[in-house]
C-alpha cells in the first residue's frame, strides 16, 4: 500500500491537506465526532480564518486553554457572554475558537487522537485552509525521564515503543508505516519563547516515546498484570533515556505522522508529572498538577501571541 506523503510545507504553493478524492466527490461530509456537517454548517465562515490548532487530552483542560487565550490574545468577551463548545452536540470531543485559534480535546491514546485529526484536517480543508496556512500543537502531560516533575518538554523526535520514529497502522490487512516527523524549526521557535526565570519552570527539547498503553507499554510495575522485574524496567528506561528520550506519552507518533502527511507544521509540548526513573505512581497533589498543566499552555499561548503581533493580527501588545 502506498505511503504517500503530502509535502505542502516545502514551498509556498497552496496544496490540499487531504489526499482522498472520495471526500471531494461527496455531496455532504459529516464530521460525526464533532457533530458538524458541510450541509448544515458554513465551514468557511466558521473556520476560514484559523491559523493555529491546539489539541490536548482533556475537555476541561482545553476549555481552560481557550479562556487563557482570551486573556493572552486580548479578545474580550461582551458582558454576559461565554465561550461556546462548538462540538457541544456530541460528548466525544470539545472544540472552542478564539480568534484564529482552535482549542480541541482529543481524548487519550492514538485511536482517539487519530479520529480527531482526520476530522479536524477535513474541517480545515472544507474551510479553505491549506497545510502551510496553519500550525498544530499538542499540549499535554507525560511521564519524564531524568527530569524534575513540572519540566516542560518540547518534542524533537517522536518514537514508538521500539525506538522507531514512525507510526504503524494496519490498513486492509497490510501494515502501513508512515514517518513520524515534527517541524524542528517550530520546536526551536517555541524554546526561544521560554524563559526559566520569568516562567518559573524549565523547558527542554528532547525525544518523546509514544506507547499504546499506560501500564505495561510504559514499563510500569503497578498495573493489573506485570511479567517483568524492577531490574528489567530500569534497564529499559535507562537505555531509552541515554538514547535521548526525555518523556513518555500515548499520542506523539500518530500526531506527528498525520500532521507530516498533511503538510502541517506541528509541535508537541508536554509537562512531566513525575520522573519515571524514580517511580510509577502519579501522586503529586492535584492542585500542584493543575498548575503544572498550565505550563505548556502558557508557552504555546506566548508563541501564538508573538506570531500574531509580528503579523499585525494581534489585539494585545
Amino acid at each position: 500500500m502506498a505511503n504517500a506523503v503530502n509535502t505542502n510545507c516545502v514551498s509556498g504553493e497552496k496544496k490540499s491537506m487531504i489526499a482522498n478524492h472520495n471526500v471531494e466527490e461527496m455531496e455532504e461530509d459529516v464530521l460525526y465526532h464533532f457533530a458538524l456537517s458541510t450541509k448544515t454548517h458554513d465551514f468557511k465562515a466558521m473556520f476560514g480564518d484559523v491559523e493555529y490548532v491546539c489539541v490536548g487530552g482533556s475537555p476541561k483542560r482545553m476549555k481552560a486553554f481557550a479562556y487563557l487565550l482570551l486573556t493572552e490574545l486580548g479578545y474580550p468577551l461582551p458582558a454576559g457572554q461565554t465561550l461556546v463548545n462548538i462540538a457541544k452536540a456530541t460528548d466525544r470531543y470539545a472544540m472552542y475558537k478564539v480568534g484564529p485559534v482552535l482549542s480541541i480535546s482529543h481524548g487519550m491514546g492514538v485511536p482517539s487522537v487519530s479520529i480527531m485529526l482526520h476530522e479536524v484536517i477535513k474541517l480545515l480543508h472544507h474551510a479553505g485552509c491549506h497545510g502551510n496556512d496553519v500550525e498544530f500543537f499538542r499540549i499535554g502531560t507525560s511521564g519524564g525521564l531524568g527530569l524534575d516533575p513540572g519540566t516542560v518538554v518540547i518534542t524533537k523526535k517522536a518514537v514508538n515503543g521500539l525506538m522507531q520514529s514512525e507510526f504503524c497502522l494496519p490498513i486492509l490487512g497490510k501494515m502501513v508505516t508512515r514517518p513520524a516527523l515534527l517541524d524542528e524549526t517550530l520546536a526551536k521557535q517555541l524554546l526561544e519563547c521560554s524563559n526559566a526565570t520569568e516562567d518559573g519552570f524549565q523547558t527542554v527539547i528532547g525525544d518523546t516515546m509514544c506507547t499504546d498503553d499506560f501500564y505495561e507499554g510504559q514499563g510500569r510495575l503497578d498495573g493489573a498484570f506485570c511479567e517483568y522485574t524492577l531490574d528489567d524496567k530500569m534497564v529499559f528506561l535507562n537505555k531509552i533515556h541515554k538514547e535521548g528520550v526525555n518523556n513518555i506519552e500515548m499520542e506523539a507518533t500518530c500526531f506527528a505522522a498525520m500532521c507530516h502527511r498533511a503538510g502541517i507544521r506541528a509541535a508537541i509540548v508536554c509537562v512531566t508529572l513525575l520522573n519515571r526513573l524514580e517511580g510509577d505512581q502519579v501522586n503529586t497533589p492535584h492542585e500542584i498538577m493543575d498548575q503544572w498543566q498550565l505550563r505548556p499552555q502558557k508557552l504555546v499561548a506566548h508563541y501564538i501571541k508573538k506570531k500574531l503581533n509580528q503579523s499585525g493580527n494581534g489585539l494585545s501588545g
